[in-house]
């Protein structure tokens, strides 16, 4: 099989209580929804790896980190200014997220699979020195500066989560080696407020960077649109790896976001970004779940993402 998959009990324990939007259900949904469809089946179903501190130290300030492993013990308190709360254990949680994605990407370059999917991950708004927007390490910003560490030089970030990827984007703002596109809700609309069109990179990465702002109740009609923009941005350049954050607050239904997706946008970009990776990447392509607080959604976007893999074998 090409294509392989993380689910465990460590991965789903990365959620912030029943009252939260990132609640303890998101994993299960998305896993029984696999099972209802018969695509478990098809598919490698690998543990959950728990990553050392010093691979969240990658990109994390080893300060942040030692607040967190506190907070962690105690479970009091919030890690930023009140949307990702401590609880005991959210180390451990955090870094099994970490270390699952960074098994995966071992994987991919080891051509054991070419195509992963980690729907607990994601995390795309965590700062190196800091948390933020329910996500406490920046999984996918640690997997970008692995892969550097590893002798990349040109790694693609995609995005389409509701949410504008501001911890990846401002961590890479003037990296050339991170070719940056991101699809979402316009910032004058919904948290965090960034992702104008007008930032596009800074020094030797200017131009390296591309936002889309989409307008509130955009629909497949409208990403088709935007995504062929940015398909077409994308062949400017040669990636050597790509990590696909299919975030499903996108979709429409999703309580905190005003987004109007359907699943087909998801498995529309999973395909075309398939297609990219075998031109460029010897079909390396690792998703990441990102967000989603809708669980229909989280079934129907994520199972979507995983079909369009299966399809690309």
């Amino acid at each position: 099989m090409k294509t392989c998959i993380y689910l465990g009990p460590e991965l789903a324990a990365y959620g912030f209580g029943e009252g939260h939007p990132f609640g303890p259900l998101r994993h299960d949904a998305f896993r029984q929804a696999l099972v209802a469809q018969g695509l478990d089946a098809s598919l490698p179903m690998l543990s959950p790896v728990m990553a050392d501190r010093a691979l969240i130290e990658l990109f994390h300030t080893a300060d942040y980190v030692q607040q967190v492993i506190n907070q962690s013990r105690t479970g009091q308190g919030f890690l930023d200014s009140g949307d990702t709360p401590a609880f005991k254990g959210v180390y451990e949680a955090a870094a099994y997220v970490v270390g699952s994605v960074i098994d995966a990407v071992d994987r991919l370059l080891a051509s054991e699979y070419q195509q992963a999917f980690v729907p607990i991950a994601g995390l795309h708004h965590a700062r190196r020195d800091g948390a933020a927007g329910f996500c406490v390490f920046n999984d996918c910003a640690i997997a970008i500066e692995y892969l550097k560490q590893k002798g990349l030089q040109q790694i693609l970030y995609v995005d389409i989560d509701a949410h504008h990827g501001d911890g990846v984007f401002y961590g890479f703002e003037d990296d050339p080696a991170l070719v940056f596109v991101d699809l979402h809700e316009s910032g004058d609309y919904l948290y965090p407020g960034t992702g104008n069109a007008s930032e596009t990179g800074k020094g030797r990465a200017q131009g390296y960077k591309l936002n889309i702002p989409m307008l509130p109740g955009a629909d497949d009609r409208a990403f088709y649109k935007a995504w062929a923009t940015a398909e077409a941005f994308i062949e400017r350049f040669k990636p050597e790896f790509i990590v696909l954050q299919c975030g499903v607050d996108s979709i429409a239904g999703d309580p905190i976001t005003d987004m109007a997706y359907s699943a087909a946008a998801h498995a529309h970009a999973t395909g075309a970004l398939i297609k990219i990776a075998a031109r460029h990447a010897g079909g390396r392509l690792l998703a990441l779940g990102g967000g989603g607080y809708n669980l229909e959604n989280i079934a129907a976007g994520w199972t979507a993402v995983v079909r369009a893999m299966l399809e690309g074998q």
